[in-house]
């Protein structure tokens, strides 16, 4: 039996999730048109191979697979360059007094995170970024949990060295 992908059907599917696989692509390749062209690709895969969707999963995931995959594939190929992450990190409400020191303190985060290298990175958005639990995460990057924790634990690490100088002047007293 063929299944049909109905065009408003695929118009809801892309409605529902271009936002989120747009966030997930630029947070692996740093590059909005790159990502962009990613997406778009992502949607193009999924409606001419629509019937190998065993709906095992859920749409989301299984597009954030393909996204991630994509990604993966983007970075093989080309040697892009690191750039720094502006819009993809929210800051607190405009009310807030010490807005654009949280900012800043942000924007160095991000840019520390993509200083990482990709196995370390990755964990890193989906544990807090993505805010997906370490199983998960294994799902996800197809690995055991024992992996994903082995790789948090480095990421971390990784990091604190990467920041130990800094002053944090706002995140760590929210």
């Amino acid at each position: 039996m063929n299944k049909v992908l109905d065009e408003r059907d695929f118009q809801q599917i892309m409605h529902e999730h271009a936002d989120y696989l747009l966030r997930l692509a630029f947070l692996y390749v740093k590059d909005w048109p790159a990502a962009e062209d990613i997406v778009q690709d992502v949607f193009i895969t999924y409606y001419q191979k629509f019937e190998q969707f065993e709906e095992r999963s859920s749409v989301k995931t299984y597009l954030s697979k393909i996204t991630v995959n994509k990604c993966k594939d983007y970075l093989k190929s080309w040697r892009y360059r690191m750039q720094v992450l502006t819009n993809s990190f929210s800051v607190r409400p405009k009310n807030n007094p010490n807005r654009l020191v949280e900012q800043d303190e942000r924007l160095e985060l991000a840019e520390a995170v993509l200083q990482l290298p990709l196995k370390y990175r990755e964990v890193i958005i989906y544990y807090y970024f993505e805010e997906l639990t370490v199983i998960e995460v294994a799902q996800q990057l197809n690995l055991s949990e024992n992996t994903v924790k082995t790789r948090l634990r480095k990421a971390r690490t990784l990091l604190k060295d990467e920041l130990k100088n800094n002053q944090w002047e706002v995140l760590l007293h929210e």
